[in-house]
This record gives C-alpha cells, sequence and structure tokens, in this order.
C-alpha cells in the first residue's frame, strides 16, 4: 500500500507535536520525504495561531518546512468568505489568528471593533475556554438577524495538557442548534479543504494518504475526500475510541517516525 503512495497531508498537533515538544522521530520522518523528493503539506485545523506563528513553532521544534507548505483552517475560512461574497464577518477566533483573515472587515466578535450592522457571516474558531455566554449569545444575534454561519472545523475534541479538551465542534453545534442554520466547514473534513490541499501537490487524490490522529477530521474525512486515511496512536489517539467509531483507516501507525 505504502509503495502506491505518491504524496502526504500531514496533520501538526498531536501527530508532528504534543506537549511543547516535537514527537520522537517526527521531524526525522519529514527530512525522509524530502529525501525522497515526496512532496507533503502540513494540514491543521488549529486557529489559535496565524499560518507565519505555526512556522515559528515549527522551525522551534526542529522542523524544516516553508510556509506554503502549511494548510490551515482559518485560511481556508478566510477564503470561503471571500468567494461567497462576503465583505464584514464577525470572528470568533483566538486574537493571534485574526491577521491571516486580512483583506475580510472584522467586527465584533474577537475583533475588538464594535458591529454597526449584522455582519455577513460568523467565523467559528476554536476559542476554547475563551468562550462564555456573552460571546455565544453575540453570535447567536447575528446568526438570527441574517449572517452566515462558517465553522474554521467541527472538531470534537483535542489534546490538551495530557487531557481531553473540547474543541470548537460542541460550540458550532449549539450554534446550528439554536439558530437553525448548517454551518459551512472550511477546514478538515471538508473535502475542498483536502482538495485544495492535494491540488497543491499535484498528485492524484487517491495516491495521497492524510495522516493524522483524528479519527473523523483526518481519516473518515480523507476517505470520503477520495484519499487514504491514516492514523497515528499518538495525540488524541485512544483505542477503545477506536474499536466504538466504526471507522477503518487504511493504515494505523504508532507514530510519524514510522512513516518512510
Amino acid at each position: 500500500m505504502q509503495a502506491s503512495i505518491q504524496g502526504y497531508l500531514v496533520d501538526l498537533d498531536g501527530t508532528l507535536y504534543a506537549g511543547g515538544s516535537a514527537l520522537p522521530g517526527a521531524a526525522e520522518a519529514l527530512q525522509r520525504l524530502r529525501r525522497r523528493q515526496v512532496p507533503f503539506r502540513l494540514v491543521t485545523n488549529t486557529t489559535s495561531r496565524s499560518r507565519s506563528m505555526l512556522l515559528q513553532r515549527l522551525t522551534d521544534y526542529g522542523f524544516e518546512v516553508e510556509l506554503e507548505e502549511i494548510f490551515t483552517a482559518t485560511i481556508a475560512g478566510r477564503d470561503m468568505a471571500r468567494a461567497a461574497g462576503y465583505q464584514s464577518v464577525a470572528p470568533f477566533t483566538p486574537k493571534p489568528a485574526l491577521e491571516d483573515l486580512d483583506p475580510l472587515e472584522l467586527v465584533g466578535g474577537t475583533s475588538g471593533r464594535t458591529a454597526r450592522a449584522v455582519p455577513d457571516a460568523v467565523l467559528i474558531g476554536d476559542l476554547g475556554d475563551r468562550w462564555d455566554y456573552d460571546l455565544m449569545q453575540e453570535a447567536f444575534e447575528y446568526l438570527m438577524n441574517g449572517a452566515d454561519l462558517i465553522a474554521f472545523s467541527k472538531d470534537r475534541y483535542w489534546l490538551h495538557d495530557d487531557r481531553l479538551a473540547l474543541d470548537a465542534g460542541p460550540f458550532v453545534t449549539g450554534l446550528e442548534f439554536a439558530s437553525g442554520k448548517a454551518a459551512r466547514v472550511a477546514g478538515k473534513p471538508s473535502r475542498e479543504f483536502f482538495h485544495a490541499a492535494v491540488e497543491s501537490l499535484g498528485c492524484p487524490p487517491h495516491l495521497v494518504a492524510m495522516v493524522g490522529d483524528d479519527l473523523w477530521s483526518d481519516v473518515q474525512g480523507a476517505q470520503r475526500a477520495g484519499l487514504q486515511g491514516w492514523l497515528v496512536r499518538t495525540g488524541k489517539f485512544r483505542p477503545e475510541i477506536l474499536a466504538d467509531s466504526g471507522i477503518q483507516p487504511d493504515r494505523i501507525l504508532d507514530s510519524i517516525a514510522a512513516l518512510e
């Protein structure tokens, strides 16, 4: 199976690094791909940092990566909003990632700017424990008054300080339930996100493997988009969750270090 793969999409948090450092053998795995001239892209739903900040983090962890090799849900969400013709958006995402939303007009939410009219869309990122009732209420009111809903991701949970923590998905689902509006998902497991990343590799989708620790966004999402979905036993991986999920990864690796 592996011999047929011509390119890789690789998740970041939980796959390349965790707990403030690179996972053992992760940097070397990417170096092996470079030596073999196998193209790859690093794809993430993380919206707590801008793409330039993610590049700096990877560099600090010992990875040799170019900015153009990083695909983020924030940039995918920006592009989705622009393609829809939206001009003003209310971002509910950590402030460091706001720089990647340029040139959209940012109002309300975490932008620090007062919304004097209903924005065209509400953008939801992974605010984590920064969510509170007032922010949820603000987003809800925009939606009820005509704004559309874009979720950078609908991930269920992630690994934070050695325990599973709520990700953006539960908050997106709450806003969908309350407003009656369905979110458009910009990042993984969106087919559009996977196809855009694959297009930059120059490989047919069925010869690309998505490698990550999330059963739904990484493995199942990739498979539904026509890619292979490979699961790593690091990060948020839990054997009992895999057993109960009904999802069958195309391959399971002990870690990214096993990638040849």
